[in-house]
């Protein structure tokens, strides 16, 4: 069966009628660029994905990487796609021309990523790793140390890894045993080991630069203590020529449920005295350069999920289109009737109309945060360039979680329009199961961005950041009252967002007193639910736009004459599309997550007073 990627023209409705990205190109960093610049970028970035990269992944995950002596490989054919990918100059697509990057805005990048990583997710990681290590290093790093890393990691010509998570230490940082010494020339011994390592270790390029997060020798204990080091596989000479190995060794990587093209590994460093790093940023302040890399993993992290789940659903809507199995309802008493494609079946439209709900919803939100990136960058006034940041910190948690979470649902449905063929490797649906399932869990899991949202997010700001976005809503409740089309279900989302602000203030009360641990049993609970309210809002804006298209077309949004248009008209098809979608998710959808509001509200204890013993042996 023929792979498909995410759908093009929903891309583009996205990008340029949901956010009407084209009026960035007035900011002075745009100026040499147009809409057909914008287009092209994305044009490209699917013709590698479909032609190159995705020709990888299934024997990608069949080989997976390979671990002998110290040393790992990755998939042959993750190299030849390597290496148009970097000569393509994607590393480093929204980053400054002044530092090797095409300076394209951020809601490109999305655009171009979600192709790419639903080509082939463990591939993309590797240069993904590139830009990230990168960035920081562009953020914090010496004049010195950008001249030296800078540019052969934004070209892909080093690879890079952050490393994190130690046996004893994996959300909770601050546990970390890894130690720095410092020496006369102000580098520093670095002496620990280091677990889950994505990229630690690989053949894809000459050289590896590890971000370590280490405690200085007599620095204060926990979070507070923890500095930040570039450490090379191999050493960088001053003339920026490759020197000797570094002492850092690869001990094992890890057997995978998924993503096997990806290299996790066990670093160890130090072993021979002989490790060597130089601090990056100041000393005991690591955690906060490791989150420039972390907070742009998150979003990266969502759209992984998403794009996979994309990439699922559309290979469900091919299978549901073109496979007969059974009759029609209709017809289910007449002898000679024949079989029809399952997509005629209530129950697979269901499953259909449910996937297409939150893939198509997630992708305007992750581009919408996208976009705010963009506009936190080139507004002009101080408190707008504010706002966008905070609405960015705020979304963050929701996106990583929520949208790791729904995806992976997303590819469980798109596997059982699939039947039990989906469940052999005949097809790919079980691969994106088992790829999809790692983005709920890394770079931060549900749990820890659940109490990332409850215990700091809503407070931001005394509650303005949580305001800025419930304002945000509002706005476009109020445009959606003005079509006549859509007002209820503006009056719809309006009653949700009015529930999620009540729920917030209780919850948020109640985490402040002395049931706090009952608090924090519903955040969870609370994400996904305040998660199904920013869906709600993206698809009502997705609504706002779409209904006047077919408000010029059928009047009175008649369902029978709609269906007539749409079947020789394929921007009517694609708008009525818009519009069912919409109408789906918050007729059917919204109502479960008020019930939900009901239960987080009433905040019942059993999970905190039931004793430990009473969870069984």
């Amino acid at each position: 069966m023929a792979h498909q990627l995410a759908d093009r023209r929903d891309v583009d409705f996205v990008v340029f009628e949901q956010l009407e990205s084209e009026n960035i190109l007035t900011k002075e960093k745009f100026k040499d660029l147009n809409r057909k610049a914008l287009e092209l970028a994305i044009t490209e970035a699917r013709n590698l994905s479909i032609k190159e990269i995705l020709p990888t992944n299934v024997p990608g995950d069949r080989e997976g990487v390979l671990f002998e002596k110290g040393e790992v490989r990755v998939p042959e054919a993750f190299h030849r796609a390597y290496k148009l990918y970097c000569q393509g100059e994607w590393i480093a697509f929204m980053d400054d021309v002044e530092v090797g990057g095409q300076g394209m805005p951020a809601t490109i990048w999305a655009a171009v990523t979600e192709y790419f990583v639903s080509a082939n997710l463990a591939f993309i990681m590797y240069p993904g790793l590139c830009h990230g290590i990168g960035k920081v290093i562009e953020t914090y790093g010496t004049f010195d140390q950008k001249a030296m890393y800078l540019e052969k990691l934004y070209a892909g010509q080093w690879g890079g890894a952050m490393l994190l998570t130690e046996p004893q230490a994996g959300s909770d940082v601050g546990e970390l045993s890894c130690e720095a010494v410092k020496n006369e020339d102000n580098t520093y011994s670095i002496i620990g080991s280091k677990i889950f390592i994505t990229g630690g270790e690989h053949n894809l390029t000459s050289n590896i630069i590890h971000l370590v997060l280490a405690r200085i020798k007599g620095a204060p204990k926990g979070s507070r203590g923890i500095s930040l080091f570039i450490v090379p596989k191999r050493r960088v000479n001053p003339d920026g020529s490759l020197g000797e190995a570094n002492d850092v060794i690869c001990t094992g990587i890890e057997e995978k449920m998924g993503i096997h093209g990806s290299a996790t590994c066990c670093l160890s460093l130090g072993d021979k005295g002989n490790c060597r790093g130089e601090l990056i940023g100041e000393e005991n302040k690591g955690l906060k350069a490791m989150f420039c890399l972390m907070n742009e993993a998150r979003i990266g992290v969502a759209l992984q999920g998403q794009a996979l789940a994309g990439a699922a659903y559309a290979q469900a809507l091919t299978h549901a289109k073109q496979r007969c199995q059974g009759k029609n309802l209709l017809q289910i008493f007449d002898p000679d009737a024949v079989q029809v494609p399952i997509i005629q079946h209530p129950d697979v439209r269901r499953m259909l109309i449910w996937m297409k709900a939150h893939v198509e919803g997630m992708r305007s939100l992750i581009y919408y945060t996208a976009h705010c990136l963009d506009l936190e960058a080139f507004e002009e006034k101080q408190e707008d360039r504010e706002k966008y940041k905070g609405l960015i910190e705020f979304l963050t948690p929701i996106l990583k979680c929520y949208c790791s979470e729904k995806s992976f649902d997303v590819c469980t449905q798109a596997l059982q329009v699939f039947g039990g063929y989906g469940y052999t490797t005949e097809y790919p649906m079980e691969q994106y199961l088992r790829d999809c399932k790692i983005t709920s869990i890394y770079e931060g899991t549900s749990g820890v961005q659940s109490m990332d949202l409850l215990g700091r997010k809503l407070g931001m700001k005394n509650g303005k950041i949580f305001a800025d976005l419930l304002g945000e809503m509002e706005k476009t409740i109020a445009a959606a009252k003005q079509i006549r089309g859509i007002k209820d279900l503006a009056d719809k989302v309006e009653r949700a967002v009015i529930r999620s602000r009540e729920v917030a203030l209780a919850l948020g009360t109640l985490a402040m007193g002395p049931d706090l641990m009952t608090a924090f049993t519903f955040s969870h609970p609370f994400l996904m639910a305040l998660g199904d309210v920013t869906m709600a809002w993206m698809h009502l804006q997705r609504a706002v736009k779409a209904v006047p298209e077919l408000e010029k077309q059928v009047e009175n949004l008649d369902a029978k004459d709609l269906a007539k248009k749409a079947a020789t008209n394929k921007q009517t098809a694609f708008y009525q599309g818009v519009f069912c979608t919409a109408r789906f998710f918050i007729n059917s959808e919204l109502p479960v997550t008020m019930g939900k509001f009901d239960a987080i509200a009433a905040s019942d204890p059993s999970a905190m007073e039931m004793p430990e013993v009473s969870f069984g042996s």
